[in-house]
């Protein structure tokens, strides 16, 4: 079943606050921020520069085939799949700003 766009943003918003509020502990976030490098560069290559939300929600929808095997090869910091979730919907949330559709 696809995903809204609206569920979706709402889903991506809390895995950055999340990424947020991991500030507290600077090698988690640390951590945190190396995994969302790596699906955002993965993001970029699928995706490009020009994609709209509903694009990128389809992305979205299945990420997990890909998700996991980026940050296995690219990031695999310490506890790394506890944190994938996070890393996802983090660097799903900041990528959004990039859509031609993109409003606040």
């Amino acid at each position: 079943m696809p995903t809204s766009v609206e569920n979706a943003r709402h889903e991506w918003e809390h895995g950055y606050r999340r990424l947020e509020a991991s500030r507290g502990d600077r090698d988690a976030h640390a951590r945190l921020l190396v995994q969302v490098e790596a699906i955002t560069d993965e993001l970029r290559r699928r995706l490009g520069g020009t994609f709209t939300l509903a694009e990128l929600t389809e992305a979205y929808g299945g990420a997990e085939r890909w998700v996991r095997d980026v940050v296995a090869e690219r990031a695999p910091v310490k506890n790394w799949p506890r944190t994938l979730a996070t890393a996802e919907d983090a660097a799903f949330h900041l990528y959004q700003r990039g859509a031609v559709d993109y409003a606040p």
